[in-house]
C-alpha cells in the first residue's frame, strides 16, 4: 500500500457533507485498504466557519473554496453544496488545477453536464456523480458500465422521496394533498418550500441525467417535459383504485420504437398495482430499466438523506481514488448517438380523463364523437349522474399526447361539458 495519502477537499458540510466527513474518518482504515492508499480530508469549504462541526478539525475549515480547489496537492474534490454557482466555477477550477471531482449536484449536471465532462476530459480527470440521482441506489454506474454493452429502451422511475411519501399517504389514508404535504413537512421529508419536489423540478433534473446516460445522447433539463403533482386529488386516487391502479410521480425516459429519437418527461401517472413500482412506499425510490438483452431490472432503496447520499459519494470517491493511483480515468460522457429529443406531443401512452357534464341524453355520443374526430380510441367509459349533473370518466387506448391535447381542447368547447376535472396518463402496462 502506498503510504502518501490521497488528499480530498470537501465543498459543503451540511447534511450530506458532514456525513461524508464522518465516514471518511470512522472508516479510514477500510477505505485505505479498498483504495490501496490512505485518504486524507485536506480541507472543508463552508459558508459559516463558526458553526460547530463534530469530528472535523477546525483548522481544516475555510470560507475560501476557490483557494482550496486551486491547491496543487488536492487529488479529489467532493462537491455537495448544490446549485449552479459557485459550484460550476469551483468544479471547473478543480479540474484545471489537477483534481478529479465527485459531485451530487443534479441541477448543475442536468444543465451543464456536457460542458463539465469536456473540461474533465481536457484535463485528464474524472467526473463521477452517482449521488446525483436516487441517493444510495447504485444506478448511474450500472447504466454507464454494467449495461454498456446492452441497448436500454426505457427508464421508468420514482426518483423523489418527498413526492412518493405524499402520494403514498394520499393513497393509503385517503388524505388530501395539503394534509399529506403537512405531514411530510412535519416529519422532515419536505422542505419549508417544497416547490422543487412537488412541481417536479428535482425529478426532471434526474430524468435528464438518466436519459443522457441510458441513450448516449445529450439531454438537458430544458428537454424534459415536466408536470407537478399539486393537482392530484383524492378523487383521482379513487378512480385509480377502480382501475386497479395507484398514482406515482414518474420520471420516464424512452427510446422511440423506431430508435430514431428519445423523450424524457416527469408527471403524475396511474400505474397498475401489479407493476413493481406500485409497491414502492414512503420516501423510497425505485427505478425500472428495460433493455434488449438484460430485460427488466429494478433498482430500489432510500433515495435521499445524509447517510444514503453519502454512501453513494463515498463509492464514487473510492473509484476515483483507485483511478488516480493507477494513472487512469473512468468512463466520461458518452453522447455518440446524438439522438434528437422529441417533444411531448409525440409521446404515445394511455389516458384517464374525468369530465363534469350535463346529465342528459346525447352527451356521451357528443363526447365520443370528439374523441373519434381526433383519432383517440376509447377503451372504457364510466358515467354517474345526479340532479342534472354527471361525472364521465373516459380511459383511452394508446394515442399521442398531441392528439389527446386536441381532444381535451375540443371537449372544453362543448356546451354539455361543464369542465375537465382531471387528466392523467396511464403508464406501466
Amino acid at each position: 500500500m502506498r503510504t502518501r495519502p490521497l488528499k480530498v477537499a470537501l465543498l459543503g458540510c451540511g447534511v450530506v457533507g458532514s456525513e461524508v466527513a464522518r465516514i471518511m474518518t470512522t472508516h479510514s482504515d477500510d477505505l485505505a485498504a479498498r483504495i490501496g492508499a490512505p485518504v486524507e480530508l485536506a480541507g472543508v469549504a463552508v459558508r459559516r466557519p463558526d458553526k460547530v462541526r463534530a469530528g472535523i478539525d477546525p483548522s481544516l475549515v475555510t470560507t475560501d473554496a476557490t483557494a482550496l480547489v486551486k491547491r496543487g496537492d488536492i487529488d479529489v474534490v467532493v462537491e455537495v453544496i448544490g446549485g449552479i454557482e459557485p459550484a460550476r466555477t469551483l468544479i471547473t477550477t478543480a479540474f484545471e488545477h489537477g483534481a478529479s471531482v465527485v459531485s451530487a449536484n443534479k441541477a448543475l449536471l442536468a444543465q451543464d453536464g456536457a460542458a463539465l465532462h469536456a473540461v474533465a476530459e481536457e484535463n485528464g480527470r474524472d467526473l463521477y456523480y452517482e449521488a446525483a440521482v436516487a441517493g444510495a441506489i447504485p444506478l448511474i454506474r450500472p447504466l454507464r458500465e454494467s449495461l454498456a454493452g446492452d441497448k436500454v429502451n426505457r427508464v421508468l422511475g420514482i426518483v423523489n422521496g418527498t413526492t412518493n411519501f405524499i402520494l403514498d399517504k394520499m393513497d393509503s389514508t385517503g388524505a388530501g394533498y395539503q394534509e399529506a404535504l403537512d405531514e411530510a413537512t412535519a416529519l422532515g421529508y419536505a422542505e419549508a418550500d417544497p416547490t422543487a419536489d412537488v412541481e417536479g423540478f428535482d425529478a426532471a433534473a434526474k430524468a435528464a441525467i438518466l436519459a443522457g446516460i441510458a441513450f448516449h445522447t445529450r439531454v438537458r433539463l430544458d428537454d424534459v417535459y415536466r408536470e407537478g403533482m399539486t393537482e392530484v386529488t383524492a378523487a383521482d386516487f379513487a378512480s385509480a383504485k377502480e382501475m386497479g391502479c395507484t398514482i406515482k410521480l414518474l420520471a420516464i425516459c424512452e427510446r422511440a420504437q423506431d430508435g430514431g429519437s428519445v423523450t424524457a418527461r416527469v408527471h403524475p401517472a396511474m400505474i397498475p398495482l401489479s407493476h413493481p413500482l406500485a409497491s414502492v412506499r414512503g420516501a423510497y425510490n425505485a427505478v425500472f430499466v428495460e433493455s434488449d438483452a438484460a430485460g427488466q431490472l429494478m433498482f430500489y432503496g432510500p433515495g435521499a438523506g445524509g447517510s444514503p447520499t453519502a454512501s453513494a459519494v463515498l463509492g464514487d470517491l473510492v473509484a476515483v481514488c483507485r483511478n488516480r493511483l493507477n494513472g487512469a480515468i473512468g468512463p466520461g460522457e458518452s453522447a455518440y448517438a446524438a439522438l434528437p429529443v422529441s417533444p411531448m406531443g409525440d409521446v404515445v401512452t394511455r389516458y384517464h380523463i374525468s369530465l363534469d357534464v350535463a346529465d342528459k341524453p346525447g352527451v356521451l355520443a357528443q363526447v365520443a364523437t370528439v374523441f373519434a374526430e381526433h383519432g383517440v380510441s376509447i377503451d372504457t367509459v364510466r358515467q354517474q349522474g345526479k340532479d342534472g349533473e354527471a361525472s364521465l370518466v373516459v380511459v383511452t387506448h394508446r394515442a399521442t399526447d398531441a392528439a389527446l391535447s386536441g381532444t381535451v381542447e375540443a371537449l372544453r368547447k362543448l356546451d354539455t361539458v361543464r369542465g375537465v376535472a382531471s387528466i392523467m396518463r396511464v403508464e406501466g402496462e
